[in-house]
């Protein structure tokens, strides 16, 4: 029985990542009897957290028994997850398997107050449980600055007018509270979250080794995954790699440095080189998206911005292969556009200025979730039950 209610967590992780699809896969990875994995399943479905099929129909020509299939209970909690970027917020609530269950989009001016901002999508998220009925497990919130540790302070939310040091996890945990809702909230840097999300359910799954790289609505981030794991650092400020220098000579960056990629290749940069003012309609990812989708193969000032931009994120990239080795690159925000417009040109790059990229078994693929620091937020927030879903929940 002890043994049985150990493998409760790694069970429902393996369900949680689709790693675990029939009660037989679950026998083999948790390495137990089958009346074991039988009675981790049940419970796990006690819980409300799994459904297990209660009349498995074999597939066509398969011999023996048929296994029971095994899926996130899809009427189950949730947790709330939340992202505040330079053009806004985004409330969303999350069940197990990444899947979003609701959203709630706001555009608004993101105030020097960040504990107006963050009341703000958390009230966002409290409707969004009020209209679905559905049981709130935990909160997690991504943010574009790194996060130190463990005071939960945002160091340098450097495209808001937040002040540095601003207590995020503090002022989460207080908006939660007043607006009823008695669960841990959690906070952390968008990148590093949305590099857990694609580990999990996207590009990412089954690297050791993940490197991420994405532009967030303004600015550029990273993250390392290595082994399941995001690597943080001492103090949770490893991966600023949106401050690499790409162009000695280049624009001016908010850290006091010149040429960074977080002002070389994100999106205002993008439109600036293609010759396009920002316009009041989306946010200024959303328009240099758009404007490489639509005008890349016809437009020459597009094309050149594009070029330019992959020339650049390449030469980052490749300094990151060479000194952190990953078996894979996930590429995400604008970044996931410019693999996409060229990816013959991005991959050269790299091989190029990359000792380890010259052998091209680093493959760079694009993100495959469209919210990616939202459904990374939700990973933070079910981590706690993820590790005791009987303690959480029992």
């Amino acid at each position: 029985m002890e043994r049985g209610r150990s493998a409760l967590g790694p069970a429902l992780e393996l369900v949680h990542t689709g790693r675990a699809p029939t009660r037989a896969v679950l026998t083999a990875e948790l390495g137990v009897t089958r009346a074991t994995a039988g009675a981790v399943a049940a419970e796990l479905e006690a819980l409300g957290l799994i459904t297990v099929d209660a009349h498995p129909a074999a597939a066509a020509g398969s011999q023996g028994r048929p296994s029971h299939r095994l899926s996130v209970a899809p009427d189950g909690p949730v947790v709330l997850a939340a992202q505040i970027h330079a053009d806004g917020f985004r409330a969303a609530l999350v069940g197990l398997g990444g899947r979003l269950v609701a959203t709630a989009p706001g555009c608004m001016t993101v105030p020097a107050d960040p504990a107006h901002i963050i009341g703000t999508v958390v009230e966002a998220g409290a409707r969004l449980l009020r209209e679905t009925g559905r049981q709130c497990l935990g909160a997690g919130l991504a943010v574009p600055s790194a996060v130190a540790e463990p005071e939960g302070t945002a160091l340098n939310p450097l495209h808001l007018s937040w002040p540095a040091g601003a207590p995020v996890r503090t002022l989460f945990a207080e908006a939660l509270a007043g607006a009823g809702l008695s669960v841990t909230g959690v906070a952390g840097n968008d990148v590093n979250l949305a590099a857990l999300a694609e580990h999990r359910h996207g590009a990412g799954r089954g690297a050791r080794h993940l490197l991420c790289v994405a532009t967030g609505h303004r600015g550029v981030g990273g993250a390392l995954v290595l082994d399941g794991r995001l690597h943080s650092g001492s103090s949770g400020l490893a991966m600023e790699v949106g401050h690499l220098t790409v162009n000695p000579a280049g624009l001016p960056c908010h850290c006091g440095s010149r040429g960074c990629l977080d002002v070389e290749a994100d999106p205002q940069a993008f439109l600036t080189a293609a010759g396009r003012e920002p316009g009041p309609a989306g946010s200024l990812l959303h328009q240099a998206t758009e404007l490489i989708r639509t005008a890349h193969e016809n437009d020459p000032a597009v094309h050149s911005a594009v070029e330019l931009l992959i020339d650049r994120l390449g030469l980052g990239l490749a300094g990151l292969v060479n000194i952190l080795n990953p078996d894979r690159v996930v590429l995400g925000g604008l970044h996931r556009e410019l693999l996409a417009a060229d990816p013959d040109r991005l991959r050269a790059v790299v091989a190029d200025r990359s000792l380890w990229g010259r052998s091209g078994s680093v493959p760079i693929l694009p993100g495959t979730l469209d919210h990616g620091s939202l459904v990374g937020a939700a990973e933070a927030a079910w981590q706690p039950v993820l590790d005791d879903p009987l303690g959480v929940l029992g």
